[in-house]
């Protein structure tokens, strides 16, 4: 069970950050949130690598870990970049689901792994289940009218951010987990130092325009660190059980921000969600069982 309780762990921590993000990136550029965010999480990478005892940390291991941290950085800017044109609603449905998607058919083209009937059930609910809570369809179709780039809807344009992002959180956790088990928490730490050197010509581009005021690149630091924390519950996941279970358990923290904003923001969940958060539940239940 301890496996499925750090991925849920994970999920938590990730609802988290992409709550607090969301409302930051509305606020500051979405480049400028990206960017310090990595900082963060290099900062918080490196000290949990060097307190966790590594055996042997191989090329190999840090150069999965590169790969992840080039998917987590692409990742996180199309997300924010979608979360400050308000389109969440539609861009959190395609890229939850087409990454689980993505990372499990690896895990089972690539990986031979045989996920048991249990946990292809939970994996058929999760489905459905993440595209409900962020709203679906309804969602999207009704981000379209509003403000959009010239020659491109705001749907069309949510459609291309989600696809983008959901490629970049499959090769976020498929690299996180071909690295050894012996290399410690290194490979999270080389993700964050490859995430940084990405998002650098971005941050670039930034330099000189609006400067981002010392409290909010504080938030943007502190949010980079949960986002890392966040993985390395991922890691010590996949290290206990299937590439897919643990990406699917971990990919449910879409439910978090809803219900962050029931609680917080006293929102209404309303009947498509709840639906969706239900069978959120039911999909930890099997994929626990597994």
């Amino acid at each position: 069970m301890l496996g499925p309780a750090l991925a849920v762990a994970s999920a938590v921590v990730y609802g988290v950050v992409d709550f607090a993000g969301g409302i930051l990136s509305r606020r500051v550029h979405y480049a400028s949130v990206s960017w310090i965010g990595q900082l963060g999480g290099l900062a918080f990478a490196v000290v949990a690598a060097l307190v966790v005892p590594a055996e042997r940390v191989g090329l190999a291991d840090l150069a999965w870990g590169a790969l992840s941290g080039v998917g987590s950085g692409l990742a996180m800017l199309f997300l924010n970049r979608a979360l400050s044109r308000g389109e969440m609603t539609a861009v959190v449905p395609v890229s939850a689901v087409t990454g689980v998607a993505l990372s499990v058919l690896c895990g089972v083209a690539f990986l031979d792994e045989q996920p048991s009937l249990p946990a292809w059930l939970g994996i058929a609910v999760v489905l459905p289940a993440l595209w409900l809570v962020a709203g679906g369809g309804a969602a999207a179709a009704a981000g379209a009218s509003a403000g959009s780039p010239p020659g491109a809807s705001a749907g069309s344009t949510a459609v291309r951010d989600g696809l983008v992002a959901s490629v970049g959180v499959a090769v976020q956790y498929v690299g996180l987990a071909m690295a050894g088990t012996d290399s410690g928490l290194w490979a999270v730490a080389a993700g964050r130092v490859a995430a940084v050197v990405v998002l650098v010509p971005v941050a670039a581009r930034r330099r000189g325009r609006a400067r981002v005021a010392t409290p909010d690149a504080a938030k943007a630091f502190v949010i980079g660190a949960g986002a890392a924390l966040a993985l390395t519950l991922y890691l010590l996941a996949a290290r206990e059980q299937l590439l897919a279970v643990a990406v699917t358990l971990a990919s449910l923290y879409p439910a978090v921000p809803v219900l962050l904003g029931v609680v917080v923001l006293h929102e209404r969940v309303g009947r498509r969600r709840a639906v969706g958060l239900a069978a959120a539940a039911a999909a930890i239940v099997l994929l626990s069982a597994a």
